[in-house]
Order: structure tokens, then sequence, then C-alpha cells
């Protein structure tokens, strides 16, 4: 074959007959934490335990000082992950959170996922653990674009029995693809054997999903069997205490440390991060509030992302949340969300090192919370009683400044109004007293009348 002249290879790569090799794909790790506080982590500020192996990630990588869930609880946030988009988009975005079967609500598995999406850019996709999306079989992981499936389907698990509810009950939740399994063992230890098991044995870029339980309620360390026996139902409100919880937090950092060493130094971009505000015995500081609440203290997470040799190590003030990740893992990938189901989050990649302003919104049907972040400002409305705060200067959410800034104030009424309006309307019956009673409602900050 004739070599070409440099004219003529400039004119034949402009007409599509010549390109450079593509780069490699990077493979993808997303991991979730549920229910983990702001300052959860040491790298964040926890004083009474360390969590080593999670601070290596953020030392390696970039560290988020402002990153929001999408929503206080668990199914919304996990919607919007999945989907890039407000998770008030869809039914099962409006269970604050999916608390039954019964609900028959579930992602439906025609509408573009992360995973379906990283499928057709050639990606093998996984998820290990928890999915909390909707129930077969209508519904499930498998129809949404993972090529396997190794975890619980519902919100919650004993970490000894694998069961959604007290030991002697038939609430086994632990599947290996759609067949229900039973294996021994501490659930975050399991799912991250089997993180590593993938790791291990994936023959081409890959993309995991790791969904831990921990340190999601029942609070039990990985030598709190007893206390597994003990407890009657799964929200056990006698039980708990910061040194269970510190346990349970330094198990997931330990299944981490052992993903990571499985990772070692191939072209992988991790992600750390959780799905909401932290829980009884989380820190949140310095942010008021926790999991239910549209306070800081319910909506700040822990989000950590590193990827060697593209993103610089260090911190970012950039607002980001959890919707963001879609098309931020797309573009890493060469790809981009589907243009029929355009994401209301961002592609984070541009903007890490200079910081760009966003508009943010949220609410939440129990105690009628609505809440509005505009730059540095945020309206916030409980019951009847309303606020605008500066959360920059004011993390605590003590200086109401509704009064000094009025016109502010009622612009951002206006605009959430405005937004509200292009979502689907509040489900009344999606999580309600009638599923699970005053007290487990009261644990969620529910306490008026539905």
């Amino acid at each position: 074959m004739k070599s070409l002249t440099r004219r003529e290879a400039i004119a034949a790569t402009a007409a599509g007959l010549l390109r450079a090799a593509d780069p490699p794909l990077p493979n993808i790790v997303f991991i979730l934490a549920d229910d983990l506080g702001y300052a959860d982590l040491s790298c964040y500020g926890r004083r009474d335990y360390t969590t080593p192996n999670i601070d290596a990630i953020a030392s390696q990588g970039l560290r988020f000082t402002q990153a929001y869930a999408n929503s206080s609880v668990c199914s919304a946030t996990r919607t919007a992950i999945i989907t890039g988009r407000y998770q008030y988009r869809l039914p099962i975005g409006l269970e604050e959170p999916l608390a039954s079967p019964a609900r028959h609500v579930g992602l439906p598995p025609d509408h573009p996922t992360l995973p379906s999406l990283l499928r057709k850019a050639g990606y093998e996709t996984t998820l290990i653990g928890k999915w909390h999306l909707g129930y077969l079989p209508d519904f499930g992981p498998l129809k949404s674009g993972y090529d396997h499936f190794w975890g619980f389907r519902g919100g919650a698990l004993d970490y000894f029995t694998h069961k959604s509810g007290a030991a002697n009950t038939d609430t086994s939740d632990l599947w290996d693809g759609d067949t229900p399994i039973h294996q021994a063992g501490y659930l975050t230890n399991l799912l991250g054997d089997r993180a590593v098991a993938v790791i291990q044995e994936s023959k081409r870029p890959y993309f995991i999903s790791l969904h831990f339980n921990a340190p999601h309620w029942p609070w039990e360390g990985p030598e709190d069997e007893a206390e597994s026996r003990r407890v009657k139902a799964l929200i056990d409100f006698d039980g708990g205490s910061l040194a269970a919880y510190a346990k349970m937090v330094q198990a997931m950092d330990a299944q981490v440390g052992r993903v990571m060493k499985a990772i070692g130094d191939t072209n992988t971009i991790v992600v750390f991060t959780s799905d909401n505000g932290g829980e009884r015995f989380s820190d949140t500081w310095p942010f008021t509030g926790k999991k239910a609440d549209l306070l800081e203290g319910g909506l700040r997470i822990p989000a950590i992302l590193r990827w060697p040799g593209h993103i610089k190590p260090g911190t970012t003030d950039q607002v980001a949340i959890s919707m963001d990740w879609l098309p931020t893992l797309l573009a890493a990938a060469g790809g981009a969300p589907d243009p029929k189901y355009p994401s209301d989050g961002i592609n984070l990649l541009p903007v890490l090192d200079r910081s760009v302003p966003r508009k943010l919104f949220w609410r939440y049907r129990f105690n009628a919370q609505r809440a509005v972040r505009d730059g540095d400002l945020k309206w916030l409305k409980i019951l009847d009683n309303t606020f605008l705060f500066d959360v920059v200067k004011d993390p605590l959410e003590r200086a109401n400044m509704k009064d000094r800034e009025p016109e502010v104030y009622r612009r951002l009424v206006e605009e959430y109004e405005k937004w509200n309006a292009t979502m689907l309307p509040e489900d009344p019956k999606a999580f309600s007293h009638a599923l699970y009673g005053d007290q487990v409602a009261d644990h969620y900050g529910n306490k008026h009348k539905q």
C-alpha cells in the first residue's frame, strides 16, 4: 500500500478514513455507603475512629466539600444516581423510601440507566449490594442494565441472618441474580468478597456498583452476632452505640481497602459517596439535621473521585449532587446520556478546578419540607416555617436572612414553584403510617398525621 503524504493523511483523517487508536476505556467502581454522615470518615473530620483505606482514596483523588444527596432518604437518591435525573420525574422516586413490595412501584426497565448506557459502550456491568428500586417480577437490576447482581433487593438486612425481619421470620433477601441464596457471613464482608472476585475475574472494562448496607441499621459490628439474635425487629430502637457504629464503618473501610488492592494500578475510576445524610450515630458536623431532613445534615454527604493521571488530587468546593455521576462517568467513558432522557445533573470533569455556581431543588413530603440552593444561598421550608440561609458562611443554618433579603427570598420561592410544576406531584400513599406504623414513621422524623 502506498504511504500517504502528510497532507493526504490530514485529509483522510478529516474525512473519517483514519483515526488515532481509541484510548482504553477506564474501569469504573462506584462505592455507595448507606446513611453515612458527612463527617463519618476521618478524612472528613471523624474523631473517634479512623478510616485509613477510604482516606487513601481521598489522598489520591479529589475530595468534595460541597456534595449533596438528591434526597435525604434512600430510594429517591438511588433513583437519581441510576437515571441522572431528578427522582421526582418517576413514581419510584416519590417513594421516601420504598417501604413494601405491595406498592408495586419500581424503576421502569425501559428507562435508560447508568449501567445500561455503559453496557452499550462496551462495559460489563455488575451490582453488588443494595438495589431498593423495586421488586420481582417486574423490577430488578438485571432488568435495568446490570449484567450481574449479587445482593439484596429491599431497604435493609440484618448483617448476619440476611433477613429484612427478625431472625425467626421468613424474610431472607440475599440473591445471586434472580435466584435466592443463603450464605453465612457478615454482610459487609460478603459484599467485599464478591467485589474482589468480580474485579479479578473481569475480562473486559467493568462497571461495578458496590452498594454497601453499612452503616444502615441494624447497628451490628462484625462481632455482634449475639445482638443479631437479640433484636426482635430489624429496626432496633433500643440498639446501637457509637462503638458499634465505629466498628460498622471500619468494617466497610477494610473491605474498601481489599477492593482497592484488587484494583491495583489499573486505569480505574473510583467514586466513594453516600446515599443521604447520617443517621442516629452519625457525625454531620458542621451541619444541623440528619437523615430525612432537608437541613444540610440530611443532605450533605462525603464524595470522593479518584482517577490517577486524569484528576489532580486535592479538594474542591464545587457544588455537586448525586445525579451528576451519570453524566460525569459517561463522559469519562466517551459516552453521553440518552437525548430522550437528558440529565438534570452536570458533567463534573470540566469544572472541578473552577467551581461553577449551581441551582438545586429538593422536596420531601414529610413535614412539608422544600429547599432550593442557589449559589451560596438556600431557601428552606419545614411545615409552616420558612428560612433563607447562607450555607457557606452559616453552615449550621442559624441566621435566618429572609427579612434582610426579601427579594432574594421571594425569587427563590417563585423558582421553586416553577420547578416543582415540572415534576410529578407528591404521592400521599408513599411510605406512610399505613405501611409501617407510627413508631417507624417517627423514626424517620415523620410525626404529623398523613
